[in-house]
């Protein structure tokens, strides 16, 4: 059985840089956009204005009135739409090109739905099409027929390419879920001919000197049990266990987004290993972080709590981005052990990372927590957290058993 290592990570292609670097040619487009929306926001207060004025004055008549108030909503739903492609396109050009690597290149365009955006830009468009055809037949005696034809076979292509699309997503919604519910029940088992999918591996982080980066002082400050790495994790040996998962916390995203992350296992399938891990990495990355166990913690807030200095502690503790829990659910707490654990989590609420790990899922902390704080806590730790699932028999039981059975006793 072999450890999830790899080689030194290689950097991108020159083709993947020049091929990414093409975005550069959609900048104009995309200021032009940007501009666009400036002149719909100019235009709507200008038609705003004047119906308000010749309202005021009695110069607007009832088909003034609706024709105008028309033209506001038409003005309204392309300005959206200009603000739905204008946010699409932020995360093209605002991004952090040269840490670990292009972490754009793998990560933002994975959580584009391309169904799901078709659907909504062709609803979009119907709709502000039946806003142009509405004031059409609004003002029919100024409208030809010619045009009056047109604009609703325009309008009906519109609908009947909206409800193509729409009735498309959900075949191939269904055959994607397909395809990941047979890749869990066949494991890394691939029928052939297709060619056998590569595990991804949880990739190493390029480290500089600990003299200048202080990364070995943190570690030691940091109080783990054992110094681990991602890289060492045996993850053939969980029979559940999410790979992508794990080396998409590895690049640290969570951290600097503020947020959490929930191991959730049976003992011995490795979730003190990979919040180590994690939790190593981040040293190394140049943040703080502090580990301890549940019962640890427990007893520290505790002692903060008793000395009248609560407040202080908490306080202290948010020059940590990264906090680990470990070994939640072996021993069950108080009501007033609760309430500490409660005001942890609460105060740490997007203001920095909790790394837990635990022996039962987030639904079932109340066996955990005594007294009416579970609910609350979970709500605030799940909110923003990446929820990990390992499930297996223990790893030491079982290379205790090998050993066991390699002596011949």
């Amino acid at each position: 059985m072999h450890s999830l290592t790899r080689d030194p990570s290689t950097p991108p292609t020159t083709l993947g840089y020049a091929l990414f670097a093409t975005r550069w040619l959609q900048a104009p487009l995309y200021f032009g956009l940007v501009a666009a929306q400036g002149v719909y926001v100019y235009k709507f207060f200008n038609e705003l204005w004047t119906l308000i004025l010749r309202c005021v004055t009695g110069q607007a008549n009832e088909t003034y009135v609706m024709l105008a108030v028309l033209k506001l909503v038409d003005v309204v739903m392309i300005a959206n739409l200009l603000i739905m492609v204008i946010v699409g396109g932020y995360e093209t050009f605002v991004s952090r090109i040269g840490l670990q690597g292009h972490r754009d290149q793998p990560e933002w365009l994975s959580h584009v739905n391309s169904n799901v955006l078709k659907v909504k830009l062709a609803t979009a468009i119907v709709g502000i099409s039946s806003v142009h055809l509405l004031q059409m037949f609004v003002d029919v005696h100024h409208t030809s027929r010619h045009s009056l034809m047109w604009g609703t076979v325009i309008h009906m292509a519109f609908i009947v390419s909206a409800a193509i699309l729409a009735y498309m997503s959900g075949p191939m919604a269904a055959h994607a879920e397909r395809s990941v519910q047979r890749r869990e029940q066949h494991g890394h088992r691939v029928e052939p001919p297709a060619p056998a999918r590569p595990a991804v591996p949880i990739p190493s982080q390029a480290r500089a000197p600990a003299v200048e980066t202080g990364a070995e002082e943190r570690i030691r400050a940091a109080g783990f049990p054992a110094r681990k790495l991602l890289e060492e994790y045996d993850a053939e040996h969980p029979r559940v266990f999410d790979r992508e998962a794990v080396a998409r916390l590895g690049k640290l995203d969570f951290v600097g987004a503020r947020g959490n992350v929930v191991l959730v296992g049976p003992p011995g399938t490795g979730k003190t290993h990979l919040a180590v891990g994690l939790g190593v990495r981040a040293c190394e990355a140049g943040y703080r972080v502090l580990f301890d166990t549940a019962a640890g913690w427990a007893a520290r807030l505790a002692g903060a709590q008793a000395a009248g200095r609560l407040a202080e502690e908490l306080a202290e503790l948010d020059g940590c981005p990264v906090l680990i829990v470990d070994e939640i659910g072996y021993v069950p707490f108080d009501a007033d052990t609760s309430r500490l654990f409660f005001q942890l989590v609460a105060h740490r609420y997007e203001r920095g990372s909790l790394i837990v790990t635990g022996d039962r899922p987030l639904e079932r902390w109340d066996e955990v927590f005594g007294g009416p704080a579970a609910p609350a806590m979970v709500d605030r730790l799940a909110h923003h957290a990446e929820i990990v699932r390992l499930e297996g028999d223990s790893y030491r039981m079982r290379r205790a058993t090998s050993e066991w059975a390699g002596r011949g006793c």
